[in-house]
This record gives structure tokens, C-alpha cells and sequence, in this order.
């Protein structure tokens, strides 16, 4: 559901090995972010948010009809960052370089494609993200939200997505197509506005948060929690919980990750060949040391409010706000594709072929094809490239 930490440098340009796209496919280019801005915004809950900004961008051209859009939400630690690059000189391109193109699976010579920074977004520190969530000012009180800002659920992102859309003038979305917590909101998008979303893909999806997924958000959080500079939220301009918050992004590392993987890449291999982990506690093996430095690294860039408020977010997921999986699923009219990993230990694929069972018995056009690889939950980017051809035809039927 939710997360990708090592999405970035060697790793993505590994995944982008693994893709298979056309013969006659391009990348997009570079890329400009660009900035919505709402003068105020009222939750699913009845809160006021005032001055709301989101980071967006976009990839391919608007047709005179407006009606070719695909909308991609991202994923728990990502942004809107989903395919080209700002810079020539920029280490990676985005995250689903591998489909989004002239001639890719996700055609941009076709399709106006459009991701969007959630609300609330992880990457406050990071100069590419835009986002309004508790590390933003206040401006009823010139200080950082902290834990008082509103809790915001899928129904909000997908809502202050469909603003941006409404700005645009666009009529109709051709595809919502998202990977992890972007496949969550790319279903509420079809459970939310049925008469406006055509197709629905979501990458690693399911139809509502399982008790699985709930309780390994809850020991994400837990390290957040427990770090003492926390203080209940109240740590803008003081000592942060880098340490909380490193720990739970290795936790996401790992439960993104797969068995497989870990064994092929690691084995039993120590972090320094001079230093036996059995000759002393802070020796290590290699993958504790891969772990360590994913967890520093994203926690630099990284806010730990909008970390907690993005678990409360997830976890309050059921297809369309509604009160169970068949009622959110019963208002999805979009033809669906799901396409889980066959190896994900986060989001099982049978939690993806519950949802089809469920939109077959009430009548809808729905299918599932599974993603093989060895990454368990990411290879719904690092493997996404084997199913490029199928995404292809259902966009185009």
C-alpha cells in the first residue's frame, strides 16, 4: 500500500533495466513543476484548511476536447515526481519512467497525464514537493500546524486532485493508474466521481485497508511515537525525531521488499569485510548497513507529522468513504484492471482478486493480472515494465 523507499539512484536505474517497452518509446523529457493554489479547502470531515498548496506536473498535451487525461497518484513516500526529469543532469527520472512516454505503455503522445503531491505529502524538505500538511504555517497562528492540523483522508487528496482538473477544464478522466497508495487513491477516484473516471488500474491495490495492512502501519508509526524530541508534535524549530522517523522508514524498506531479494542481494555478506559481526554488538551484516543508510537518508528529507498522518490516512481507507468494501466498490462503473505483485508480502494479490470477485458479482468489467519478480511490493515499479503491453491494450480498448 504504501511505500518505496529505495526508489531513488542505482536502484530505480535497475528497475528501468526491467522494463520492456516499445521499440518506437521516448522518454517525455524534461519536466516543469508547477504549484495549485485553493484559498481554502473544507476536508471530508467538515475542517477548514486555508491557503492550501500542492506541487503538480504533468506529461504529454490536453486535446481540444479535454477528455484525455490520465490521472497518476503516487505512492506512501513518493511524489508527484512520475516520469522525465527536471535536469539533464538529474541522477534518475521519475519513478514510472518506464510506461509514461511518447509510445509507452502509458502514451503520452495520447494522453495528458497529470500526478499531483498529496496533501500531507512525507518529502517536506524536499525543494520538488509541494505540499500542505502539518509542517506548514498556520496562518491564524504563524507557526507550524504540528498534530492540529486537520486528519485528512483519500477523499480529500482525490478531491484537491479533482480541483486541479476542474482548473484545467478537463471533462473526463480517461484512466486513474496508481501504484500503492496511489492505487488507493485511484480507486477512490472511481468510487468518488464514477461518471467522470473511464478506466481504473491501481498497481499494488486493494479495495480498503486489511486489519495486515493497518497493523503494519501502526508499528511503522510506533517509532515516531517513541522518540522523546516527538513532544506530541511540537518539535518545529527544536530537536526533530530523526531517530523515530529513520527507524520507521526502515521498516518500510523492508516490508516493501521481498525475501528474495534480500537473500540474492545480501546473503549473509558483512557490511565491512574487516569487521565480523560476531566479534562485536556494533558490527554488521551489509543488509543492516543498507537498511541504516535508506532510513537516514529519506528521514533528512522527510517530516515526521506527515509520516503519522499519512498512516492515519491509509488507514482510514474503504473504497469511496464508504462504510464497507462492497458499498465504495458497488459506485466503481470504471472497466478495472488490477495488477498486484504475485509477490508482495504488504498487499497481498489475493486482496486485489477479492476486489474483482466483488465488481464481477455486481455486474462490472474487471480483471487481474499479477506482476512477477523477486521485490515482493516494489515490483510494482521495478518490475512494471512486464506488463506494459496489457496496461496498453486496456488503455486503448
Amino acid at each position: 500500500m504504501l511505500a518505496c523507499s529505495l526508489r531513488r539512484g542505482a536502484l530505480t536505474a535497475a528497475a528501468l533495466l526491467i522494463a520492456l517497452p516499445s521499440a518506437f518509446a521516448q522518454d517525455v523529457g524534461l519536466v516543469e513543476k508547477k504549484v495549485f493554489s485553493m484559498p481554502s479547502y473544507t476536508t471530508a470531515g467538515g475542517k477548514t484548511i486555508r491557503d492550501v498548496k500542492v506541487g503538480w506536473e504533468a506529461y504529454g498535451t490536453l486535446n481540444a476536447t479535454r477528455d484525455n487525461v490520465i490521472i497518476v497518484p503516487h505512492f506512501f513516500t513518493g511524489n508527484s515526481h512520475a516520469a522525465g526529469k527536471y535536469k539533464a543532469e538529474d541522477a534518475a527520472p521519475g519513478y514510472w519512467n518506464a510506461i509514461i512516454g511518447p509510445g509507452k505503455p502509458i502514451d503520452t503522445d495520447k494522453f495528458y497525464v497529470v500526478s499531483v503531491d498529496s496533501l500531507v505529502n512525507l518529502n517536506t524538505k524536499d525543494p520538488n514537493t509541494t505540499t500542505t500538511g502539518p509542517a506548514t504555517i498556520n496562518p491564524e497562528t504563524g507557526k507550524p500546524y504540528g498534530m492540529s492540523f486537520p486528519i485528512v483522508t483519500f477523499r480529500d487528496f482525490v478531491n484537491v486532485q479533482k480541483a486541479l482538473l476542474d482548473s484545467l477544464g478537463v471533462r473526463k478522466v480517461h484512466a486513474a493508474v496508481g501504484a500503492s497508495m496511489g492505487a488507493l487513491q485511484s480507486i477512490e477516484w472511481a468510487s468518488a466521481y464514477p461518471d467522470f473516471v473511464d478506466r481504473l488500474v491501481p498497481v499494488l491495490g486493494a479495495g480498503e485497508a486489511s486489519a495486515w495492512v493497518i497493523g503494519k502501519l501502526h508499528l511503522w508509526a510506533d517509532p515516531i511515537l517513541m522518540d522523546p524530541n516527538w513532544s506530541n508534535g511540537d518539535y518545529y524549530g527544536k530537536a526533530e525525531p530523526t531517530a523515530g522517523l529513520a527507524l520507521a522508514l526502515k521498516l518500510v524498506t523492508l516490508d516493501a521488499q521481498h525475501w528474495d531479494w534480500a537473500d540474492k542481494a545480501f546473503g549473509r555478506k558483512w557490511a565491512d569485510a574487516a569487521k565480523d559481526p560476531a566479534a562485536a554488538f556494533e558490527n554488521k551484516y551489509q543488509i543492516q548497513q543498507v537498511l541504516d543508510n535508506a532510513g537516514n537518508a529519506r528521514a533528512r528529507a522527510s517530516d515526521a507529522n506527515s509520516f503519522l498522518y499519512l498512516v492515519k490516512a491509509n488507514h482510514l481507507f474503504v473504497a469511496g468513504h464508504m462504510a464497507s468494501l462492497e458499498e465504495g466498490l458497488a459506485k466503481i462503473r470504471a472497466k478495472t484492471l488490477f495488477l498486484p505483485a504475485k509477490g508482495d508480502l504488504l498487499i497481498a494479490p489475493g486482496y486485489a482478486h477479492k476486489a474483482v470477485e466483488i465488481l464481477k458479482k455486481q455486474g462490472k468489467s474487471a480483471e487481474v493480472i499479477e506482476i512477477g519478480g523477486d521485490r515482493g511490493h516494489l515490483d510494482g515499479l521495478f518490475a512494471i515494465g512486464t506488463v506494459g503491453e496489457p496496461l496498453r491494450r486496456f488503455l486503448a480498448n
